[in-house]
């Protein structure tokens, strides 16, 4: 079935350039032009991503990232402004699962899009030949039902950060560069900031903190990050 995709944004001749680049892609699409409305849609519609508008009038997309992140994990794609670095990172960190820098080719965000949605409908190699777990220590994810645990207790996870996570889980022991990491999320190629990658990472350690984790990934100076001992604290 075609998925289906929020386009938000305040410009309606960006709407109008999105919905089309996205409809030859064999994408359905909807439309909001503002931030209320976009929430109102997300919680009718359950769109399969939201590309989402960082700089909007009544209601900004970081404050609708806040709002749909409580409630949902749905993928959020931002468009943002060349000189809104600040709000790129913070959208990351709220939940966001990428960003695009207007102005912007409509195949850049078509591509970004479909990256986003492979990831959400891939299904991870089976590491350990468990019905498709991981499980490291206190440290399980299921690669089906794309859920992670930390000693049982469930850590809501967006697309990208859990596709993140796996990614170290898969190789416990194996340093991953910034590089690598965003090849695993995007393919090669793929123009992302070191420091979307460390927000990404920060969200992760400050979800597993939230649960009493804080062995769960490691930094190696210099070079990147791996998969800590996901022990308790203590242990």
């Amino acid at each position: 079935m075609p998925r289906t995709i929020l386009v938000v944004d305040d410009d309606p001749h960006i709407r109008q350039l999105l919905v089309f680049a996205l409809g030859k892609a064999g994408l359905d699409t909807i439309e909001a032009g503002d931030g209320e409305e976009a929430v109102t849609l997300i919680g009718e519609r359950i769109p399969d991503l939201v590309i989402l508008d960082i700089n909007m009038p009544r209601m900004d997309g970081l404050e609708v990232c806040r709002r749909v992140r409580a409630t949902s994990g749905v993928p959020i794609l931002f468009l943002s402004s060349r000189d809104d670095e600040i709000d790129r990172v913070l959208g990351i960190e709220l939940g966001g699962d990428d960003y695009v820098v207007k102005p912007f080719s409509p195949r850049e965000v078509v591509a970004r899009t479909q990256a986003i949605l492979r990831r959400a409908a891939a299904k991870a190699p089976d590491v350990q030949g468990c019905g498709g777990r991981i499980a490291h220590n206190c440290l399980t994810l299921d690669l089906e039902g794309w859920r992670a645990l930390w000693d049982g207790q469930d850590v809501p996870l967006t697309v990208t950060e859990f596709t993140t996570l796996r990614t170290l889980a898969s190789w416990p022991g194996k340093v991953f560069g910034r590089d690598a990491i965003i090849d695993r999320l995007h393919g090669p190629g793929f123009a992302v900031t070191d420091r979307t990658i460390d927000s990404h990472i920060r969200n992760l350690r400050a979800k597993f903190a939230a649960v009493g984790a804080d062995t769960l990934i490691e930094t190696r100076p210099g070079i990147g990050y791996a998969l800590g001992s996901c022990e308790r604290s203590g242990s």
